[in-house]
């Protein structure tokens, strides 16, 4: 009997221990599943990733290849080439071609650093108004090659609501720089007429706000879920699809707003134009 009794228990000893390990197998083989599929999933996404970036490269690739076989096959058929309009032209094509080439590679790597954790923040004292004198100087060229007004509303009067922008922010004042440059440049990008307004404030204690609202061809609700996603351009014209733009400006004001601690607002509709509202902390921390 008692050798029953200790068979018995070792019965359900055994019977409880495997049912136990047959349970974390179980579990294991679906944690593993789920691993595979993630994996599966970022396989993918990286190589639709370079696929994009192969696509964005080969066009301005092609037109450099392509102006620069052209002189060199008048230059050994012409030992004196003249600087007719025709060559001037090519010329400038080529500088474009390798300009966007150089942008979309800077860009690219831009991003990179961010989603591998290697960009950090190195917040000083800022002059707000200064820095985005700084920005205006490079951006006024392109809304006056388009006939569009720039307006600026951040001169530490209050606006409309009361509210008055902060003189001094501590913050990275490079980052700051780049997410301003990119919502502006992106704001002339696809506005054809009308203006620009920049304007910034103080929300609280904590936080002041940066905004760019343009009369461009606006962005549909859809798009609007998107527009973050580097290489996405949403098409609605022949103008938006010649435009020399990557796809990878709003990408990385997106990520540089993460970085900073901020958020990002985009308020838009089809042929009204444009809004986006960047909110950020009075004092960023560096990163450890």
């Amino acid at each position: 009997m008692i050798d029953t009794v200790i068979d018995e228990a070792i019965a359900r000893y055994f019977n409880s221990y495997t049912q136990g390990r047959l349970q974390e197998l179980k579990q294991l083989q679906s944690q593993l599943r789920l691993t595979n599929q993630e994996l599966t999933r970022l396989v993918s996404a990286n190589k639709d990733s370079i696929s994009h970036l192969a696509h964005e490269l080969k066009t301005p690739l092609t037109s450099i290849i392509g102006y620069a076989d052209l002189f060199l096959r008048q230059q050994r058929q012409q030992s004196e080439l003249k600087d007719t309009y025709t060559n001037l032209e090519s010329i400038e094509r080529v500088l474009k071609s390798g300009r966007l080439l150089v942008r979309l590679i800077n860009d690219t790597l831009e991003i990179s650093r961010y989603d591998a954790g290697q960009m950090k923040l190195q917040p000083t004292l800022t002059d707000v108004r200064s820095l985005i004198n700084f920005v205006l100087e490079i951006i006024e060229p392109l809304a006056r090659a388009k006939e569009l007004s720039l307006i600026v509303e951040c001169d530490g009067f209050a606006n409309a609501k009361g509210e008055r922008a902060p003189s001094q922010v501590i913050t990275d004042p490079l980052r700051l720089q780049q997410i301003l440059t990119n919502l502006l440049s992106n704001a002339i990008r696809y506005t054809e007429s009308g203006s620009i307004h920049l304007q910034c404030w103080t929300l609280s204690q904590q936080q002041w706000a940066i905004s760019v609202t343009d009369s461009g061809i606006g962005i549909s609700l859809d798009a609007q879920a998107q527009i973050f996603n580097p290489y996405f351009r949403e098409l609605t014209s022949a103008k938006v699809q010649s435009s020399d733009g990557t796809g990878l400006g709003l990408a990385i004001v997106s990520r540089l707003v993460q970085l900073m601690d901020g958020e990002i607002k985009v308020d838009s509709r089809l042929g009204e134009g444009s809004t986006f509202t960047v909110i950020l902390p009075l004092e960023a921390i560096a990163q450890v």
